[in-house]
């Protein structure tokens, strides 16, 4: 029976490139391209900075990650606009069908577990109108372990307080729903891009294309 329904946050419930209309703004006809190569360049080194155990929050390395995005398409970042993109990235906006999935899913334990810093993950998902519903808040940041290391799901799971095959983990990332599954937890893969399965032998029990294929778990 699942208790807790565990989501990551971005580019599952948060769209992270509804920052591009910022960007568009800051810098006409380059936004697209900045916040396409700020979120690449974002995962990037938080896996680089994992393996090479040289930990950054991931509000430091987002911002990294914003500095060379801008720098790869030869445009200069002031600080107060450095500023007004990172604020843009704590009101990011949910995806369509998120609000009444969770909703309709209120009466389990509904928890956003994150590589977000506690910084960034907490004022994004309390300015959203999902806060109601959303039972805790968890971030990696809190044992300096990202997703996908098992030491990371460990801890979500000792927060959660269930057993692993009571968690239903949801992600549109691929390497978070293989390192969850991998793991131990049940997992539903939100393929939004329509992305083929990875080859790496670990396969998610279901695959959606949004979340409202969820309803399946209740």
């Amino acid at each position: 029976m699942i208790k807790a329904l565990v989501f990551d946050a971005y580019g599952t419930l948060f769209d992270v490139h509804s920052v591009g209309k910022e960007c568009n703004e800051i810098f006409p006809n380059k936004g697209d391209e900045i916040s396409q190569s700020w979120r690449k360049k974002q995962l990037e080194y938080f896996f680089l900075r994992q393996l090479m155990e040289r930990y950054k929050p991931f509000d430091e390395i987002t911002k990294d990650a914003l500095n060379y995005a801008c720098k790869e398409n030869g445009v200069e970042l002031s600080e107060e606009n450095e500023e007004r993109l990172m604020n843009a990235y704590l009101e990011l906006e949910l995806f369509e069908e998120v609000e009444s999935v969770l909703k309709e899913l209120s009466e389990k334990k509904l928890v956003v577990f994150s590589n977000g810093s506690v910084n960034m993950i907490e004022p994004l998902v309390e300015q959203s109108s999902i806060n109601e519903y959303i039972d805790e808040v968890i971030s990696a940041d809190e044992i300096k372990q990202y997703k996908p290391t098992p030491a990371a799901y460990n801890h979500a799971l000792e927060r959660l307080d269930v057993k692993r095959e009571e968690v239903l983990f949801m992600s549109s990332n691929p390497w978070d729903i293989t390192g969850a599954k991998s793991f131990g937890f049940n997992t539903a893969w939100i393929n939004r891009k329509e992305l083929v399965a990875e080859e790496l032998n670990i396969q998610p029990d279901s695959v959606y294309s949004d979340l409202s294929g969820i309803r399946e778990w209740k």
